[in-house]
């Protein structure tokens, strides 16, 4: 499998509730980079770059988040991958 990028955006009880920090750690166990960071509409976004199976790892998690989270949606898009990120970040909004 090759490297791959996905931007996911994730709606429903996402911010307060240490989403970006538990993304943040999930995305390094997993060996991706990119970044997250809290909207101000109140969803989360993240920009994610890795071995194909891995970013899927990831997309599963996303699915629904740290247990005090409440993910209603998730919006992916698969994009070309670039490798311009060197680690996974939270990125403020």
């Amino acid at each position: 499998m090759g490297q791959k990028r996905i931007q996911i955006v994730v709606r429903g009880r996402v911010q307060g509730v240490y989403f970006s920090a538990t993304a943040q750690r999930e995305a390094n166990q997993l060996g991706l980079s990119g970044w997250v960071k809290k909207r101000r509409d109140g969803t989360v976004e993240m920009v994610v770059e890795g071995e194909e199976d891995r970013v899927k790892d990831f997309l599963a998690w996303a699915q629904s988040g740290p247990s005090t989270a409440r993910v209603d949606e998730v919006e992916t898009r698969w994009r070309s991958y670039t490798g311009e990120f060197t680690e996974f970040r939270i990125a403020r909004g």
